[in-house]
């Protein structure tokens, strides 16, 4: 069996124009490099981390920007699915039937990709502030509950 794979697309001057942390680079070169042709990849974030010598908590975030910059798509744990466009295939015909089957929200090539990506991670970044508020302000009212509470005791004597 042969080793050699085709791609339908070079995108490397895309892949720059990202501007990914370097972990999530790292992290899509390790995973297409152990991919099946097709770009079916099985591995957990835990065995991602001991390859690239990242935590548990690095290889997933560096998991969530590919999955937000749409070059890594999460099949169920431990399974993912490299987009078709930098997908790894047996024949150039496999890598073309690929990418024409791909839905278009998915494609690379669009001309609104990069900023469909920033999009994508402002809004992200967005819920994260929003469960961090709600999560203070939960802590808030818990605290000021506490605080009724104690007020209301008096010594019994």
């Amino acid at each position: 069996m042969s080793t050699l794979q085709w791609s339908a697309t070079n995108a490397d001057g895309l892949l720059a124009d990202l501007d990914l942390p370097p972990a999530a680079y790292r992290a899509l070169l390790k995973m297409r490099g152990a991919s099946e042709a097709g770009g079916r990849i099985a591995m957990d974030q835990g065995t991602l981390g001991e390859l690239l010598g990242l935590s548990r908590p690095s290889a997933n975030a560096a998991l969530r920007e590919l999955e937000l910059a749409k070059l890594v798509k999460k099949i169920r744990n431990g399974v993912y699915q490299i987009n078709p466009m930098l997908a790894g295939y047996d024949s150039p015909e496999d890598a073309v039937a690929a990418v024409k089957a791909m839905p278009r929200a998915d494609r690379l090539d669009s001309k609104t990709y990069v900023a469909d990506y920033n999009r994508a991670v402002a809004a992200y970044q967005d819920q994260l502030a929003e469960q961090r508020k709600k999560r203070a302000d939960a802590a808030a009212a818990k605290k000021a509950t506490a605080a009724k509470r104690r007020a209301s005791l008096h010594a019994v004597g």
